[in-house]
């Protein structure tokens, strides 16, 4: 079967290898569409620590059913669209014990510290399956990425009579815009890039702040009327992100911190203890986040045509990544179609 790989840093090919058999307990899915992550980026440009080269990337999935094997439970189908919750968990660490098996201490993504799932088929265990309803295979590989801005609403207990801060506009910012306008709460977006901003308005956001062209500590003291956001989530991983964060949450408020910086930050760790602040990590998924997700999707108010930056060949693969490379800013998704 056809897969893509990253060799090295900058080098991406087309390899041949053989198609997986199911065995029991498992799940055969023909791969349609798998979408370009940000730490997929990261690995081609070599910056990414946990990804031992080469690598088959590789975790946004839209899939479909080809054979169940034995001792399947009921409920999985032949010719079922579904994509992939593509983290493992040990189910002894304190992340695992304690419930919050997206955290685990030993949690291999798919892509990242194992080999994914840019190829033609893949066998996975039943519990890694989710049925994804009437919802595309093309569109299914938009769930992974936005399920994590669900969970990051989730982690920051968001509320309806809230202002939630998301800065970042990118896929997994839309997924926490999204999440937090359903639940109810008032939601400022903030990013440098006007169309994104305009996106971010269409899908739930009351307010958009663009941080290249206005004074965010101005505007978010006039939209809050003095107080600050309640909620801050952080979807960029930068140093003036996290730093903008903690500055613009309001006293008792909590900041959830999704994007990794690559280099340290310098905070005013005073503001930690003046503003008595709840801060807090976001990793990953729980399987409730995929399926609010899903719910959301299945309800037709997704923007799937703007979130879908370009569809390609696995031949072009490399080509694409160059594009990325050159103009992060300007793309939601790349999904590779098989």
């Amino acid at each position: 079967m056809k897969a893509v790989q990253i060799v090295n840093p900058f080098e991406m090919q087309v390899v041949e290898l053989e198609k997986p058999v199911v065995g029991a307990g498992e799940v055969l899915v023909k791969i349609k569409y798998v979408g370009f992550c940000g730490s997929d980026l990261n690995t081609y440009l070599g910056r990414n620590p946990m990804v031992k080269l080469p690598v088959i990337p590789g975790h946004e999935v839209g899939a479909v059913i080809e054979e169940i094997g034995a001792d399947v439970p009921a409920g999985f189908e032949k010719g079922m669209n579904v994509t992939l919750n593509p983290y493992t968990n040990c189910g002894k660490c304190a992340s695992c014990r304690n419930g919050r098996v997206n955290a685990c201490e030993h949690n291999e993504t798919l892509g990242v510290q194992r080999n994914g799932v840019m190829c033609e088929y893949a066998v996975l265990p039943w519990t890694k399956i989710i049925p994804a309803g009437k919802i595309s295979p093309r569109d299914c590989a938009l769930i992974e990425p936005m399920s994590v801005g669900f969970h990051a609403v989730a982690r920051g207990c968001v509320t309806d009579n809230e202002f939630v801060m998301v800065i970042g506009c990118g896929m997994i910012g839309v997924g926490a815009i999204v999440r937090a306008a359903l639940r109810g709460a008032t939601v400022i977006a903030v990013d440098l890039d006007d169309e994104k901003l305009n996106l971010a308005k269409r899908i739930g956001a009351t307010y958009t702040i663009n941080s290249k062209t206005e004074n965010v500590h101005q505007r978010m003291q006039e939209l809050t009327n003095g107080f600050g956001a309640d909620v801050v989530i952080e979807a960029v991983g930068s140093p003036a992100t996290y730093v903008m964060a903690v500055d613009e949450v309001g006293f008792t408020g909590r900041v959830v911190c999704i994007g990794y910086a690559k280099s340290e930050v310098a905070f005013q760790t005073k503001y930690f203890v003046q503003k008595e602040l709840d801060i807090r990590g976001s990793r990953n998924a729980l399987p409730a986040d995929f399926r609010a997700v899903i719910n959301y999707m299945q309800a037709d108010n997704c923007p799937f045509e703007e979130l879908i930056t370009k569809v390609i060949q696995p031949e072009k693969a490399l080509e694409a990544m160059k594009e990325w490379e050159a103009n992060p800013g300007k793309v939601f998704r790349i999904l590779v179609e098989f």
